[in-house]
């Protein structure tokens, strides 16, 4: 398993913003923050090829998005804590996906969850998805304590004021609902044909 570095003031100052612990959201009914994005064909960029992003934040001064359909390595979430210098004591038997979440901040790690989960660290995403940069809610999945969903992801998708909606505009982007179950399922293989498939279609 590769190893990464958590940089948690980083993440944290990359992903809060000004919303702090509340859903990072623009003015009503702008935001896609809670939404997946979807690269189409027309999409140039080898980096976002057949990539489906769930955003964490929109507003206008950017957006930022987890990719979540590139496993980059899976095995014992035990041996990733320890490429991580944290000592997972006896628990910790889970295993782990663990997803490059985009090309900027490669070392930054997030774990995307469930709401029934919170620390001091937890930024909601909406009423349903929140985002910890932090190793305790790694330790606390280990210890059995962690969020019923989870996934793990280094690095992550960024976009300047105006330029993810300039790429929509463009036809590189399809905005579809997010849900649960295409978010933290396993089958990866399949996450781009399924969430392309729902473009234009109410859930």
């Amino acid at each position: 398993m590769p190893r990464f570095v958590w940089l948690v003031s980083i993440g944290l100052l990359v992903l809060a913003g000004p919303g702090g612990g509340q859903p990072a959201r623009a003015a009503e009914g702008d935001s896609l923050a809670g939404q997946f994005v979807v690269a189409t064909p027309e999409l140039q960029d080898p980096n976002f090829d057949r990539t489906v992003i769930f955003m964490t934040r929109h507003d206008d001064t950017g957006a930022m998005g987890l990719v979540i359909n590139r496993v980059i390595a899976r095995g014992p979430l035990t041996r990733l804590l320890e490429e991580m210098g944290v000592e997972a004591g006896q628990s910790g038997g889970s295993e782990v996906r663990v997803y490059a979440g985009g090309p900027v901040g490669q070392g930054l790690g997030f774990v995307l969850h469930s709401r029934d989960y919170r620390s001091e660290q937890t930024v909601a995403v909406d009423d349903h998805v929140a985002l910890t940069p932090s190793l305790e809610v790694l330790k606390d999945i280990a210890a059995g304590k962690g969020p019923r969903e989870s996934l793990v992801a280094f690095g992550y998708a960024g976009w300047g004021a105006g330029q993810l909606e300039s790429e929509i505009a463009a036809g590189s982007w399809a905005i579809v609902p997010a849900d649960e179950a295409l978010l933290f399922d396993d089958d990866d293989a399949s996450k781009w044909q399924r969430a392309f498939a729902r473009r234009g279609v109410e859930l």
